[in-house]
């Protein structure tokens, strides 16, 4: 009878793990070309979820003339920004620039696998 408890147990333990644990199935490719002569930093914002890459206190760095792939692991379905600034100038940016304060009309992309098209940040 013990066993019979402990396997039911087992059983609704995984069960509500595999429901509560985010699912991440795919992957998504940005590729970013600097075209401006000073560097730029980057960040991806989820419009989903609170995530963001690469980190909340770390950026992508490209330098001047620099063209880069960002690859990030997220959910089927789920809405990445990408936010880029001048390296210490957070006022002139693209994207929904830094911290996700802006709206954007073409800076956003769907996770379904696949990498975008080249995105050239142009002064």
């Amino acid at each position: 009878m013990a066993v019979l408890l402990a396997r039911r147990g087992a059983a609704a333990l995984l069960a509500l793990v595999a429901l509560s644990a985010p699912v991440l199935a795919e992957e998504l490719t940005f590729v970013m070309n600097n075209q401006h002569p000073k560097p730029v930093e980057v960040q991806l914002y989820s419009q989903n979820r609170e995530s963001l890459w690469p980190g909340p206190s770390d950026v992508f760095l490209l330098e001047d003339g620099e063209t880069r792939t960002m690859t990030l692991a997220c959910e089927t379905g789920e809405t990445i920004c990408y936010g880029a600034w001048l390296q210490g100038d957070r006022t002139t940016f693209w994207g929904v620039g830094p911290g996700k304060v802006r709206h954007c009309d073409n800076c956003c992309y769907v996770c379904q696998g696949g990498k975008t098209e080249e995105i050239d940040l142009v002064p």
